[in-house]
């Protein structure tokens, strides 16, 4: 979301007018869930997905002839010839619903990027008339979206996802491009400035800091991950002891099952429940026999991208 918004604000500030496609509802396998975003450029320009590509071309067709409308619903099923003919074989169906939004909106469309960035929740409200309204605090559910009897659709802005990966090691330099391709804020921390020099992370922001310091001034919150690959328990132990009392979705650590069992011990005289504990997924990752480090770095984010989406309310 944060990426389409992002290409939606800069194309606001040239053209006249975008198209705003959500994805309203879902039923059975549907390729994309709710809240999934697609903008189109007037001159058929677009970023994001409604689908796993199978009704794209279709949308894009259906938003450049809106002419004088500012909305229209579409839905695409299995059954339907035109879901067939663009492809969408998955089982499902979807409902998208094209919001033309104009350069006037502009402001709206900024606030929700700098919403997105300071971690608040907001609520964006796209109306029939091509308006677009922000709302804050936001009256749904986080990860809902609604629609009111007169057909406005509420979304939900988010914090983006963030990922702290404590250790800048070599599995971190596989790491951060793999969750920044997710759309994942990432942060490097470790306060050892050698591990960091002369370094790329692939444009992850990295942080001279020891973790429990950063976090005082950057909170965790439920939208965050946290990886921690140091080997270092001083390093580690500064910051699961405050993710553990965080609502952080995703909590790994980096180390075989004796080191683990060594964390937990630490973590316990600590005073850390077993309940609090089973929280760290240790050694980290799923088990796919992975053995290098960007082996390690792919089963590292299916283990948190299983998290999420097994945790997640849409």
């Amino acid at each position: 979301m944060f990426h389409t918004l992002k290409i939606a604000n800069e194309w606001l500030k040239t053209s006249d007018f975008i198209c705003l496609a959500v994805v309203t509802k879902t039923w059975g396998s549907a390729p994309r869930r709710k809240g999934s975003l697609m903008i189109i450029h007037p001159e058929g320009h677009f970023e994001g997905s409604v689908s796993g590509g199978c009704v794209e071309g279709s949308v894009i067709s259906e938003a450049l002839t809106l002419d004088g409308a500012n909305h229209k619903k579409l839905t695409y099923a299995v059954s339907n010839n035109e879901a067939w003919e663009v492809g969408l074989a998955c089982g499902g169906e979807i409902e998208i619903q094209l919001f033309k939004i104009s350069s006037e909106n502009l402001p709206i469309v900024e606030a929700s990027l700098r919403a997105i960035e300071t971690r608040a929740i907001i609520e964006l409200t796209l109306d029939k008339k091509g308006n677009a309204h922000q709302a804050l605090p936001p009256s749904t559910s986080e990860g809902q979206i609604l629609i009111d009897a007169d057909s406005n659709t509420k979304l939900l802005i988010a914090p983006r996802n963030r990922m702290l990966i404590v250790g800048a090691v070599h599995i971190a330099q596989h790491l951060a491009p793999i969750a920044i391709a997710c759309d994942y804020e990432v942060i490097i921390i470790d306060p050892r400035a050698s591990f960091t020099e002369n370094r790329n992370f692939s444009g992850a922001t990295v942080v001279n800091d020891w973790p429990d310091e950063y976090v005082k001034a950057s909170p965790i919150d439920q939208a965050t991950a946290i990886v921690t690959l140091t080997h270092d328990p001083k390093i580690d132990d500064a910051i699961l002891r405050p993710a553990l009392i965080s609502k952080a979705f995703y909590i790994g650590a980096l180390g075989s099952k004796k080191t683990h069992a060594s964390r937990l011990e630490r973590m316990k005289g600590f005073g850390f429940s077993p309940h609090a504990l089973a929280r760290i997924n240790g050694p980290i990752g799923l088990n796919i026999g992975a053995t290098n480090p960007a082996e390690i770095a792919v089963s590292i984010m299916a283990e948190v991208t299983d998290t999420l989406r097994t945790n997640s309310a849409v």
